[in-house]
């Protein structure tokens, strides 16, 4: 993508954000996909939160992941899927409309998606108008009551107690008792069976759910919201026991960078919100390296489950015409750039772990190709053979599914705050702006070179050229997507 082509390639692609884009049609009707015509296929739609794409199928880590590897051996595993904005509730509301962010749409983890885009029909509704059976269970929009008439039954989530120890039980007591959000320590492990927390019991949940839809005539989309890893990284022993707290280490960039804006960088505030957690300054690197044991022990806990449920859909012989999606809703901040969380446009927190089954297609391979997490409404559409909605403003990857080769589009799109942010093949560039359009700052990082993002390019001389390019292009973008 050269400036010296950017008009045209502007041109080309800019209806990628716009309302009425219509998938790479041909392809779609040149390759269709081979089903039960008598059944179109169920879906079963695994949303994981904070999950990071570390798990052991994406070959970054040592991360116990047997069932979710097992999954992307029979599926294929997009090694650069991207969510719109690094926050639960608005990352949420713009998958499920596949409708993008803006300053003042989809922003905080609070969000509504009906009613930020209202009179918009979002996943679950539309499949439900489309003779599907709809159930949510556990977190799958931030709130249960969001777009409630979507589902064909009321969502439902576990309702028990996240800790298991009386002492930190005892400290969540004590800070509602004085009126502040009752949390306790930022992890426990407890010798406790996985039905005692959420997660355990959302799996029972969703096995038993199986059971039932598995008896129906009409295909289901059943959504299973897995809520760890997320904060506190509560879990039973076994789980920290998979690994050995002596090879626990540090990211090599730990250190707070010094040539990227302020505007960029958050101080942690949600980890900071945990009664062991310093209010402000350094957290101990004992205690971040805790932090870091804790969050890949929740993570193997939360494969268990979800290895119950998918072993579920296999003894109720559902496996063959059941496509699978697992997705994590954005990345986490694991210490790099000193950070903890999400809530930046660095790529710890806008890349995400994605995962697509479809029986009679492409097994264990894995595709390079730029996804957003708005292009998964569209592709769902295509894959059960509904007309696409015209407000979708994702790019199905239905080719990519039949052919993972394939090179897709050529940008991912994402903000945050002030932040608006564009991934490419080859760079990273964000910048920050007021509510006037005024510059605070820019990053540019080159991920053939760093992929850790440990240098910004934005200043250097011999760059400016790309940095302009993809300023304008973002610029372009936000008068399609205002």
């Amino acid at each position: 993508m050269s400036t010296a082509t950017f008009p045209t390639y502007l041109l080309n692609r800019l209806m990628v954000i716009g309302f009425c884009f219509i998938p790479w049609i041909s392809q779609i009707q040149a390759q269709q996909v081979e089903k039960n015509p008598e059944k179109p296929f169920n879906i079963l739609f695994i949303a994981v939160d904070d999950l990071r794409p570390q798990l052991n199928c994406y070959g970054k880590s040592k991360m116990v992941s047997p069932n979710i590897d097992r999954l992307a051996s029979e599926g294929v595993l997009f090694e650069r899927a991207f969510c719109m904005v690094p926050t639960c509730g608005a990352s949420r509301a713009s998958l499920m409309t596949s409708i993008r962010p803006t300053r003042t749409r989809f922003t905080t983890y609070l969000t509504y998606a009906e009613k930020d885009a209202p009179g918009i029909v979002p996943l679950n509704t539309y499949f439900k108008q489309n003779g599907y059976t709809t159930v949510s269970l556990g977190k799958v929009y931030h709130h249960k009551d969001d777009h409630a008439e979507g589902w064909s039954e009321p969502a439902w989530r576990p309702r028990t107690q996240a800790y298991k120890l009386e002492e930190n039980m005892k400290i969540v007591r004590s800070q509602a008792g004085k009126g502040k959000k009752a949390r306790g320590p930022s992890y426990e492990s407890a010798d406790a069976p996985d039905e005692e927390y959420p997660d355990g019991l959302l799996a029972q949940q969703a096995m038993e759910q199986l059971s039932q839809l598995s008896k129906n005539e009409e295909p289901f989309f059943l959504a299973v919201g897995f809520i760890k890893p997320h904060l506190p990284f509560v879990c039973p022993q076994r789980d920290w026991d998979l690994y050995s707290e002596e090879e626990i280490q540090l990211p090599p960039n730990f250190a707070r960078p010094e040539d990227v804006p302020q505007e960029a960088l958050h101080n942690s505030g949600e980890l900071r919100a945990y009664s062991d957690i310093p209010a402000k300054g350094p957290i101990p690197e004992e205690t971040c390296r805790k932090l870091i044991h804790g969050y890949y022990a929740c993570v193997s806990f939360t494969d268990r489950q979800i290895g119950k449920v998918l072993q579920k859909l296999e003894d109720l012989n559902l496996k063959e015409n059941t496509i699978v999606v697992l997705w994590g809703d954005h990345g986490w901040n694991l210490g790099e750039h000193n950070l903890w969380c999400k809530h930046c446009c660095f790529e710890t927190s806008m890349h995400i772990p994605l995962i697509v089954r479809v029986p009679g297609l492409s097994e264990g391979q894995g595709s390079y190709a730029l996804i957003e997490t708005v292009d998964i409404y569209p592709t769902l559409c295509d894959l059960a053979g509904i007309a696409l909605p015209t407000h979708v403003q994702g790019k199905s990857f239905l080719p990519i599914l039949q052919d993972p080769t394939l090179a897709g589009k050529e940008t991912a799109i994402g903000r945050f705050r002030d932040g608006d942010t564009v991934r490419t093949d080859k760079f990273r560039y964000s910048e920050y702006t007021d509510k006037k359009g005024k510059l605070l700052g820019k990053m540019l990082f080159n991920h053939k070179q760093d992929p850790e993002e440990d240098q910004n390019l934005a200043e250097q001389k011999k760059n400016q050229e790309k940095v302009s390019e993809l300023s304008n292009y973002l610029k372009e973008s936000k008068k399609i997507n205002p």
